[in-house]
């Protein structure tokens, strides 16, 4: 069987097709490689402004929470500050959603109006050259994907305005629960410090009157101590008053003993309640979270 012999022309035709064929294969794979390095360019700079935009909110926190909204006089961080700061990221955030949803409503007009277009003059029978459909093609591509970017920004905004409403409700409940502890000690503080006030007035009381007691005591032992062997009449006389006199010593004794025992008792009483109150209440007005 005799074999085909190809001309140099045909050889050359041959040879043509191919570097045409490669040609088009390495711009195809150009595109798709420029298309990869934009894709990863997009996501590097998205990153990038994901860790500037946490970098700044740490610093916000940082600034307004933690050294900011530390109440001088407690040393704690007030609930009032906490909640006005996240209340005002949740504003801030559902401005920028509504911002990213008019602009994704912009975009998808657009592209209604360029599909619109494109239906038009195919309709009345334009040409469109190559070029200008791979062109359409392209702006087509790009914005679409410029609309799942945004929702895909819209939907990441709306789990973190969500994330950040649930701390903001934690922390609006550790507010009250510790707002009604607060209340609930100063009550507390209120009457102790007035039971502490009558115990001191009857304190004083007490030692008014062991001091006139003492003083009397005194002043009877002395008379005891000078004491003179008296006449049968004088003795009987001085006998009945030394027995008054010692009746109302005994008095006096007892009531100063009684006082020194009331005195002990309120002393115990005040020990006892000023014990329990520290073990009672270990509460923190906030912890660093």
């Amino acid at each position: 069987m005799d074999r085909i012999r190809l001309t140099a022309e045909q050889k050359c035709d041959i040879g043509q097709r191919e570097i045409e064929e490669l040609r088009d294969e390495i711009e195809k794979m150009k595109e798709d490689s420029d298309k990869v390095v934009d894709t990863y360019k997009a996501i590097m700079e998205e990153s990038d402004m994901r860790s500037a935009e946490l970098k700044k909110t740490m610093y916000e926190f940082d600034r307004d929470i933690v050294k900011g909204a530390i109440n001088r006089r407690t040393g704690k961080v007030m609930g009032e500050k906490v909640a006005r700061y996240f209340d005002d990221k949740i504003r801030s955030r559902d401005t920028l959603i509504e911002k990213l949803r008019l602009k994704n409503s912009t975009l998808k007009v657009q592209k209604t109006k360029l599909h619109m277009q494109l239906k038009q003059k195919e309709e009345m029978g334009e040409v469109l050259h190559e070029v200008d459909f791979n062109q359409l093609k392209i702006e087509n591509s790009q914005y679409l994907e410029k609309i799942d970017e945004r929702n895909q920004d819209l939907l990441r905004l709306k789990l973190m305005a969500g994330n950040t409403l649930q701390v903001l409700n934690t922390y609006k409940k550790k507010l009250h629960t510790l707002t009604m502890e607060s209340d609930r000690l100063k009550t507390e503080i209120t009457s102790r410090n007035d039971l502490l006030q009558r115990i001191d007035t009857e304190t004083v009381t007490v030692e008014d009157d062991r001091s006139k007691a003492e003083k009397i005591n005194r002043k009877l032992r002395k008379q005891l101590g000078d004491y003179r062997v008296p006449d049968v009449m004088e003795y009987v006389n001085e006998k009945a008053n030394l027995y008054e006199m010692a009746k109302k010593v005994r008095s006096w004794e007892r009531k100063v003993e009684i006082a020194e025992m009331a005195l002990k008792t309120h002393k115990k009483t005040w020990n006892k309640m000023t014990m329990s109150s520290h073990q009672a209440n270990p509460w923190g007005i906030m912890e660093t979270v």
